[in-house]
C-alpha cells in the first residue's frame, strides 16, 4: 500500500526541494516518503517507539553493525544507550580534554612537524583519523589503537560496501559473486571486536584481586571506560563486541570527517581562518604563545567563533548525509501526510542543511557568522543554538547522539592547537595549476561522508609569534 500524500505532488527522492514530502519511487526500497520539513523530522524523531530502524536497515547492515546501538530498537537499544550515558559523563569529558588528548596531539603535531622538515605532503584526512582513533581507543577502551590498523581499513571497505546495498537491488546475487573481499573485512572486524571485549575482561579479573572496589572503580574516570560501562550492564560478550564496535565507529570515523571537512573549508576560506586566529588572539591574550586549552577552555560558548566554524562545516557535509526509519504503526506527519505501518521514511540531513527555507538566501555560502549573536556593546558573540530537528547532524529525541558535547569540545580542541600552529594548503588538481577554479572535493560511498581521495595537503610551522605566519 503507498502512502497518500496530501496537498503534495508525486515525485522522486531526488527532487529535494523546501519542505515538500516525496513518495519515495526507488526500485531498491520499499514504499515510503522522503521528508524535509523539521516539524516532520521532529514527529519522527520524538517517536521512537513508532519509527525504529526496522529490517530494511537490519539487513543490510547486520554484517558491520549486528546488535550494536546503530542497530539495535527496543531493550537492546536502551541498554546500550544507559552504558553510553554513563560512560559521557562530565567527569569523563573533563578527563579526556585535560589527561587524554594533550599526549595524542603531541603526537600528531610531532608527526605534522616531521613532514614540515622533509617536505612531505601529507592527507589530513588519514591524519585526523589517526588522531581520532588513538584518542577513542584510549579513553573507551583503555587500548591505543593507530588508525593504521588492518581493522581501520577493513571497517572502511566495509562501510563503503554497506553503504553500496542500500544502493543496488541486487546486492545479495554481486555478493554472493563477489563478496570475498567484504567477508573477510567482516571476519577482521568482528575479530578486533572480540579481542576488545577479551582484554576488559582479563583486565578485570586481574583487577578483581586488587585493592579496587567496585565504588573505587566508579569514580574512577580512567576505569569508568565504555568497555567496562558495556560489561556492566551487558552480559552477551558477543553483544558486547557489536556495541564496542558500534561506538568506536560513531566515535572515530565521523568525527576525523567532521574535522577534515573543517580544515577543508578554512583552506578554501582563508578569511574565516584568520577570524578564528583574531580570536584565540584575543581570548588567550596572556598565552605567551602557547594556548592554555582546557576542559574549561574550549566550551563552545568560551570560544564561539571557532564552534560556529564547525557547526557551519557540520551543515555543508553532515557525516550521516541520510537517514532511514521504518514505521511500526500507521501515523499522520504534521504536515497531513499519512503513511502505513511497515513503510519507511528518509529524510537528507546534506539537503537539509542546503535549504534556503531554513538558512536563508545564502545557504549555499560557507558563513560562521549565521551562527552567531551579537552581544550588548562591549559584550562577547554568544553561539546561536539550532533546532535539533531543522539541523539534525547529532539526531534528536530519545536517539540524540550522546557523544555530541565531546564531538565539539574535541573539534573546538584540534581546531584551535593545529590553527594555531600550522598553515595548511592544499595540493591540488591540473585545473587549479592551470588557473581554473579548483573543484569542490567530494565525498566516497559510505553510510557516512570520508572525503574521497583523502586531503592532500602541504603543511607549514607557524613561528612562536602567537599564530602569524612565518
Amino acid at each position: 500500500m503507498k502512502p497518500v500524500l496530501s496537498n503534495q505532488q508525486h515525485q522522486t527522492a531526488s527532487s529535494l526541494v523546501g519542505f515538500s514530502t516525496f513518495e519515495i519511487s526507488v526500485p531498491s526500497l520499499p514504499p515510503g516518503i522522503v521528508i524535509n520539513d523539521p516539524a516532520n523530522v521532529e514527529h519522527v524523531l520524538k517517536n521512537n517507539d513508532i519509527f525504529i530502524k526496522g529490517e530494511f536497515f537490519r539487513i543490510r547492515s547486520w554484517d558491520l553493525f549486528g546488535n550494536g546501538i546503530i542497530n539495535a530498537d527496543g531493550d537492546l537499544w536502551k541498554i546500550q544507550r544507559k552504558a553510553g550515558l554513563r560512560f559521557f559523563s562530565n567527569a569523563n569529558l573533563r578527563n579526556f580534554i585535560d589527561n587524554v588528548v594533550p599526549p595524542i596531539l603531541l603526537d600528531t603535531e610531532e608527526f605534522l612537524d616531521s613532514a614540515v622538515r622533509k617536505g612531505r605532503v601529507i592527507d589530513l584526512q588519514i591524519v585526523l583519523l589517526d588522531l581520532t582513533t588513538r584518542l577513542m581507543g584510549n579513553m573507551a577502551y583503555d587500548m591505543d589503537m593507530p588508525a593504521s590498523l588492518p581493522f581501520s581499513k577493513s571497517f572502511d571497505f566495509a562501510s563503503g560496501a554497506t553503504g553500496e546495498r542500500f544502493q543496488n537491488p541486487f546486492w545479495k546475487l554481486k555478493e554472493f559473486i563477489l563478496g570475498a573481499p567484504l567477508r573477510r573485512a567482516v571476519f577482521d572486524i568482528k575479530k578486533f571486536g572480540n579481542s576488545i571485549v577479551s582484554a576488559a575482561i582479563q583486565k578485570r579479573k586481574s583487577d578483581h584481586g586488587s585493592s579496587k572496589t567496585d565504588i573505587q572503580r566508579n569514580s574512577d574516570p580512567l576505569q569508568n571506560n565504555l568497555i567496562n560501562s558495556l560489561l556492566d550492564h551487558i552480559n552477551d560478550h558477543q553483544v558486547v563486541a557489536d556495541a564496542a564496535m558500534n561506538y568506536l565507529s560513531a566515535g572515530t570515523d565521523t568525527t576525523a570527517q567532521s574535522l577534515t571537512w573543517t580544515f577543508y573549508l578554512l583552506m578554501r576560506h582563508p578569511d574565516a581562518r584568520e577570524k578564528v586566529l583574531s580570536e584565540l588572539r584575543s581570548t588567550f591574550t596572556e598565552a605567551n604563545h602557547v594556548l592554555p586549552l582546557s576542559f574549561d577552555t574550549v566550551q563552545p560558548s568560551h570560544l564561539p567563533y571557532i564552534a560556529a566554524v564547525f557547526n557551519e562545516s557540520l551543515r555543508f557535509y553532515p557525516p550521516v548525509p541520510v537517514e532511514l526509519k521504518e514505521s511500526t504503526a500507521e501515523t499522520t506527519f504534521p504536515d497531513g501526510t499519512w503513511l502505513p505501518k511497515g513503510s519507511v521514511v528518509m529524510w537528507a540531513t546534506w539537503a537539509m542543511g542546503r535549504s534556503k527555507n531554513t538558512w536563508g538566501d545564502d545557504a549555499d555560502k560557507f558563513r560562521p557568522e549565521r551562527w552567531l549573536i551579537a552581544g550588548d556593546e562591549g559584550e562577547p558573540l554568544v553561539l546561536k543554538t539550532m533546532s535539533a530537528f531543522a539541523f539534525p547532524v547529532f539526531n534528536g529525541g530519545p536517539r540524540a547522539c550522546l557523544g555530541k558535547r565531546m564531538a565539539e569540545l574535541l573539534a573546538v580542541h584540534v581546531i584551535a592547537s593545529l590553527i594555531w600552529k600550522y598553515d595548511f594548503a592544499e595540493v591540488f588538481d591540473k585545473e587549479a595549476i592551470l588557473g581554473e577554479t579548483p573543484k569542490e572535493r567530494r565525498s566516497q560511498n559510505s553510510l557516512t561522508l570520508p572525503m574521497e581521495g583523502g586531503l592532500p595537503c602541504y603543511v607549514r610551522r607557524k613561528d612562536s609569534g602567537a599564530g602569524e605566519s612565518s
